[in-house]
């Protein structure tokens, strides 16, 4: 039996929780996601409610791959950004666009083709609205090759911008040179 690809509902949240903490206790997980398993952990219930709740309409849809025994096996989150509001960066949005976030699959699950399933779903999803979306986006750290080519084999392409630690008064030189950066890429509506 294969797993099922399928959207959140919002009465699962407690699996959405634990579906994250796993995502976060993963090993690429530093360079994966901008959440600790400690911020995640200190988290209330209503939390994990309101941001399962907010996956499920449509500003956003999480998409799970669901196992034969009912174990969630991965997820991705679209979100849809909305011209004038600024992103997790602090990067003003100019135009109605998915933003892809929240990647994982859990690794002895990985390697059979889920990520593909869970990414076609999301696109599917985020260019079936209305007004039609003219690209959806993700963020992908430069320590992260794997995920990177992951992402080019699907379509997603650099656009050339990048985001990350910026000067802050003190900060030295040195510093900056070794500072990492997030490397956005796009997939434009065919």
């Amino acid at each position: 039996m294969e797993h099922v690809i399928r959207p959140v509902r919002a009465d699962e949240w407690l699996k959405a929780k634990e579906l994250r903490l796993a995502a976060l206790a993963d090993p690429a997980a530093p360079v994966a996601f901008l959440e600790t398993t400690e911020q995640a952990e200190a988290q209330p219930d209503s939390f994990w409610q309101d941001r399962t709740a907010r996956a499920t309409g449509t500003g956003a849809c999480q998409f799970i791959a669901e196992a034969p025994d009912g174990t969630w096996a991965g997820s991705v989150v679209v979100l849809i950004e909305e011209p004038g509001t600024e992103d997790f960066f602090g990067a003003r949005i100019e135009a109605t666009q998915g933003h892809l976030v929240g990647v994982f699959v859990r690794p002895e699950h990985r390697g059979i083709g889920l990520t593909e399933r869970l990414f076609a779903a999301a696109v599917e999803w985020a260019w079936s609205l209305e007004p039609a979306l003219g690209r959806i986006r993700l963020y992908v750290h430069e320590d992260n090759p794997r995920a990177r080519g992951f992402y080019g084999k699907f379509g997603f392409v650099p656009t050339g911008r990048t985001t990350g630690p910026s000067a802050e008064e003190g900060e030295s030189s040195a510093s900056q040179e070794t500072a990492s950066h997030e490397i956005e890429m796009e997939l434009v509506r065919p």
